[in-house]
């Protein structure tokens, strides 16, 4: 079977949140299936997967295609009478290393700069300073020149088409969809006039957001889940059964009066040559303030931080000196050995940063746990103050945390008091650089009890009938079990999903939504 000729463009994964619900395998596993030999994901307003989809295209042998779609609020004047304009959506695609660089400056300046109450979003202007190395597209009928022609408004349609012209040149495509949306079939005789009248090749994209068809009705209950309503309210967000991964067939077929716009999708896949590069962690220079670099401020750190230690109850006044040297060489020894590697694999900055923060807690107050974790079998760890345990009283191993076998970033599992670990956050914010600490991100999951009540709630099934069903889903946050297990290993959960049409389909939409991403909500009172 030769290769499809169309390549989806617009797909959003399960990190476009509470929106999309692809995940990546799956993702990945759709595209090879259809003979794409490339895909691409373009979330909305983020980057979130773009390591994970590079691997997982990888390890199926098709090519990522990396982008994103961003909210740009244009700075030209054009405004509703009375009213604010809301940013349009334009998708921009990664063509080289350059283009991903400026899409995550884009990206970032959109999450940062914006305010907290509004849509993340830059300027065109912002856009125009950061496209070199990027594709567009103009939107669709939700874009841009899409929306000024569904409004009416013709000419400023064809101004938005220059405009973008003048920032993208060659780079841009008007973008072409067919999801049995009345308002695509109004505004494209415009978009494919102005595709002629102007040069610009034209693209045929399908707005991807589940999988099959199958799954509309359950993606439709993602959207009223991210919303906080229920299938019945009428205002609300809706997609149509079309918005699913279809096959290179079915859009050489939809699009069978447009052949170029299908085999543009295969033109701009060759044009995008870029994934995401795997960087080692960056760490910010230490200050030693001593004129030592930092390997040799480890060592007398911790050379110092050992010597009180010992001083302070292992090594007493009342032995001789035999027997104190007995005691402290094999934590010399350990000291020594431990130095050596962490030095030699090129963290003894990270040793000192760690340190300096600790240290600086306690002397303000803050309580700060004694070490959890394999970093606890640490003699430099234990010297510096960083863990209050002695590793060699308690026979831990120093391999179990650094192995120069095996190279891969230090990780002290650090517990601080909960009320004032805000106050330690800004301290490294405000010695090290904003720009250079970061939280790490939890992406929160829709599992088994909690995709049970949330499904419940847009279905309007009453509280205490889902709160029944949610508890007969055994509680084991080590091992959480699945829907799919909990009814199979239950005979009544069984026959009341057999004999119940309701609780069939809760249950049915439930497993088909369980391990969503979704950005959390506040739970509506009784739930």
């Amino acid at each position: 079977m030769t290769e499809s000729p169309f390549i989806h463009l617009r797909v959003h994964s399960a990190y476009s949140l509470s929106e999309g619900a692809i995940k990546m395998k799956e993702l990945v596993k759709l595209a090879a299936g259809a003979k794409m030999p490339a895909v691409a994901v373009t979330d909305t307003g983020n980057l979130f997967g773009a390591i994970e989809f590079t691997q997982a295209a990888g390890d199926a042998g098709v090519q990522p295609i990396l982008g994103a779609i961003l909210h740009v609020r244009r700075t030209d004047g054009t405004t509703r009478p009375g009213l604010p304009l809301p940013p349009d959506p334009l998708l921009l695609l990664c063509q080289d290393i350059g283009g991903y660089e400026n899409l995550l400056k884009l990206v970032s300046h959109a999450f940062l700069k914006t305010e907290s109450h509004e849509v993340p979003q830059v300027t065109l202007d912002l856009v125009a300073e950061h496209s070199a190395g990027l594709i567009c597209l103009t939107g669709g009928v939700t874009g841009w020149v899409g929306r000024l022609l569904n409004e009416g408004q013709r000419e400023a349609a064809e101004a938005a088409v220059l405009r973008l012209k003048e920032v993208f040149g060659d780079r841009l495509y008007i973008e072409l969809q067919r999801h049995g949306d009345p308002r695509e079939a109004s505004v494209e005789p415009g978009l494919v006039d102005f595709a002629y009248a102007h040069d610009i090749p034209l693209v045929a994209t399908n707005d991807v957001y589940f999988s099959a068809p199958s799954m509309y009705e359950a993606h439709d209950v993602l959207l009223c889940i991210a919303e906080g309503v229920t299938l019945e309210v009428s205002d609300r967000r809706r997609l149509t059964p079309e918005h699913y991964f279809k096959t290179g067939a079915q859009m050489v077929a939809l699009f069978a009066d447009l052949p170029e716009a299908i085999l543009n999708t295969a033109v701009i896949a060759q044009r995008c040559a870029v994934s995401t590069p795997f960087r080692k962690p960056i760490l910010p220079t230490f200050s030693t303030g001593a004129g030592r670099d930092e390997p040799a401020e480890l060592r007398v750190m911790a050379e110092a931080g050992l010597k009180k230690r010992l001083a302070a109850g292992i090594v007493t006044p009342s032995m001789d000196a035999e027997a104190q040297e007995a005691i402290a060489k094999p934590y010399r020894e350990r000291l020594d050995f431990e130095l050596d590697v962490i030095i030699n694999m090129g963290f003894p900055g990270y040793f000192l940063i760690v340190a300096d923060f600790i240290q600086w807690a306690k002397d303000k107050g803050i309580p700060v746990g004694p070490g959890r974790g394999s970093g606890a079998g640490s003699v430099v760890a234990w010297a510096l103050a960083i863990t209050d345990l002695d590793p060699l009283r308690f026979g831990l191993l120093f391999e179990r945390f650094l192995n120069p076998e095996r190279v891969s970033m230090p990780d002290f599992d650090i517990d601080f008091c909960q009320e004032r670990r805000d106050q330690v956050i800004r301290y490294v914010q405000d010695k090290y650089g904003h720009d250079r600490v970061a939280q790490i991100i939890t992406f929160g999951k829709l599992q088994a009890r909690a995709v049970l009540r949330d499904v419940g709630r847009v279905l309007a099934m009453p509280y205490g009938q889902v709160d029944r069903i949610c508890k007969m889903v055994p509680n084991n946050p080590a091992n959480p079990v699945t829907l799919e297990e909990a009814i199979k290993g239950d005979a009544q959960f069984q026959k009341m999903r057999d004999d119940d049409e309701q609780v069939a389909r809760l249950l049915a939409i439930g497993q088909k939504l369980e391990g969503s991403t979704a950005t959390p909500r506040p739970t509506p009172p009784g739930w």
